[in-house]
């Protein structure tokens, strides 16, 4: 035991990561260690910062995004490169207003089907219930991976 302990570090080094008993499950104890979870149902799936007052939505940073469409004032439309395994992710999203008179608000489309290759995003400005463009437009989803 005191070589092993004599030769291990505390830094592994990897490039691929895969269960052993299921290929694409691997349990993490949490940080209380009162319970485990699953560190592939916790990762984010895709992700993107963007500047929606910009021609065409210009991304400054992004995860599993393909590109972007800007629809219309205050309207996008997120493609991501790898499919979700269904329609049911969880989008968090989030926007940066410099009209710090009003509020701004957040959503995904609430009407129509949502495929699993797109998010929809869409920013309007509190009271006014108006779509607006907003500086910074961040989007973040979780869920499964086809």
């Amino acid at each position: 035991k005191w070589l092993l302990d004599s030769i291990m570090t505390s830094q592994l080094k990897v490039d691929k990561l895969q269960g052993r008993t299921t290929a694409g499950s691997i349990v993490v104890t949490s940080e209380g260690t009162a319970v485990e979870t699953n560190l592939q149902q916790g990762l984010g799936k895709f992700w993107v910062n963007f500047d929606g007052t910009a021609s065409g939505a210009a991304s400054r940073d992004s995860f599993n995004v393909s590109g972007m469409t800007d629809v219309g004032t205050g309207d996008y439309i997120i493609s991501i490169n790898n499919n979700m395994a269904n329609d049911d992710y969880a989008d968090v999203m989030g926007q940066e207003d410099n009209d710090y008179g009003n509020r701004s608000f957040m959503g995904k489309q609430s009407t129509g089907t949502k495929t699993s290759g797109q998010t929809k995003a869409f920013s309007y400005k509190g009271g006014s219930n108006a779509y607006q463009d907003n500086d910074e437009v961040r989007v973040l989803a979780l869920g499964d991976l086809a």
